[in-house]
């Protein structure tokens, strides 16, 4: 990452670049050193960044991260096929006298030399949401879940021809899935390519059709996929799963699975960072003298310490009892804030024993139009609350 350019720097624009200019600019070093074009050594790893830079600054969350940590807020949270995904180049380019890619520009960077013959298209994305518990987002758990998507068809292996039958070439596109014509611009005279309209890009014709999927290659069906949720997951994360989105036609890769996790409510337990917080009553006569409780972690019950007097609201630390990192470092801590139970109702017993108590403290006795030593304590402690 720090041998990489900055993607301003790539591009030529200043870090205020308005949207639209950013675009003007991109559109304007495309047809410079798209690889239609342009045959020159070097031409296309030029074209590779200046769109990675385009892909990047044109998306305003990928934008932002990368404007807050650089190469790092951007190459650590995505792929590479992640950065590219979702930005219309198809767009800039109907109108230039070049091609696309084929619909996606990401082949290029992954050693497709080019636009894809044939029709080969890669799968759409499926998008599903999950609720896991606390104790699993803790833990780390795995969840079978049943997914709705397009298949190739089992019977005649995505073709659309019945099994035994051949498929024809297509006579509009001589089996290339794609139509070229000669367009005359103000830079010359390029040829352009468009998908077949009479294969839709396939290259093939089915002359028999598949009786399982009457001739379109695909079924429609509920996948059970087990995805694993890793420990330490927080709550709204996504999650990618390659290849479990919708399977590609004539031979595209199939696209991704993306969870959205949401980790429910605990009563007990909340969650700060890698933190975890709980609130533990405790009794007055262990505020005041001390003792060893028993707190509740997500591993199990562990002993603690309450020194002698103990304030409402103190908080202590219980080491390494927190969440773990999602990405395995380390594990955060238990903060256990105690709020001490003062009792409503005394015995006439309890009551002299308190009076004592104040006596021996140098304090007055308790008198209709004065405070003794434990009204004090209480009003103390319900301010505190």
């Amino acid at each position: 990452m720090a041998d990489k350019r900055d993607y301003y720097e790539i591009l030529g624009v200043e870090k205020g670049i308005s949207q639209d200019e950013l675009k003007k600019k991109y559109r304007k070093l495309a047809l410079e050193y798209h690889p239609d074009r342009n045959k020159n050594p070097g031409a296309e790893e030029k074209f590779k960044e200046i769109s990675e830079a385009y892909a990047v600054l044109s998306d305003t969350e990928k934008r932002s991260k990368y404007d807050q940590f650089g190469h790092s807020g951007v190459d650590g949270r995505w792929s590479q096929e992640d950065i590219f995904r979702g930005v219309n180049f198809e767009d800039i380019f109907s109108d230039m006298g070049v091609g696309g890619f084929g619909g996606s520009i990401f082949d290029i960077f992954s050693g497709g030399g080019g636009r894809r013959r044939g029709g080969a298209q890669r799968g759409s994305d499926l998008r599903a949401e999950i609720s896991i518990s606390f104790e699993d987002a803790y833990h780390g758990v795995e969840k079978e879940i049943r997914i709705p998507r397009t298949e190739n068809c089992s019977v005649c292996g995505g073709t659309g021809a019945r099994p035994g039958t051949e498929l024809k070439t297509c006579s509009t596109c001589g089996g290339s899935g794609q139509v070229n014509r000669t367009q005359r611009t103000p830079f010359g005279h390029f040829m352009t390519s468009s998908t077949c309209p009479t294969c839709h890009g396939k290259g093939k014709m089915v002359d028999n059709p598949c009786t399982e999927c009457h001739g379109s290659g695909k079924i429609h069906r509920k996948r059970k996929i087990k995805a694993k949720i890793p420990a330490g997951i927080e709550d709204s994360s996504r999650m990618r799963i390659a290849g479990e989105g919708e399977h590609g036609s004539s031979g595209g890769p199939p696209g991704d699975l993306y969870l959205d996790i949401y980790v429910k409510r605990n009563n007990k337990f909340k969650r700060i960072g890698n933190d975890i917080v709980q609130g533990v009553p405790i009794s007055f006569t262990q505020a005041s003298l001390g003792d060893e409780i028993t707190v509740s972690t997500l591993d199990g019950k562990v002993k603690m310490k309450i020194p002698a007097g103990t304030k409402t609201g103190s908080t202590f630390r219980v080491k390494g009892k927190g969440m773990p990192n999602i990405h395995g470092y380390g594990t955060g801590d238990m903060h256990v804030k105690v709020n001490v139970e003062v009792p409503d109702k005394l015995t006439e017993k309890q009551k002299e024993l308190l009076r004592e108590l104040a006596k021996l403290r140098g304090e007055r006795p308790a008198k209709e139009n004065h405070k003794g030593f434990f009204e004090k304590v209480v009003d103390g402690v319900k301010e505190k609350i």
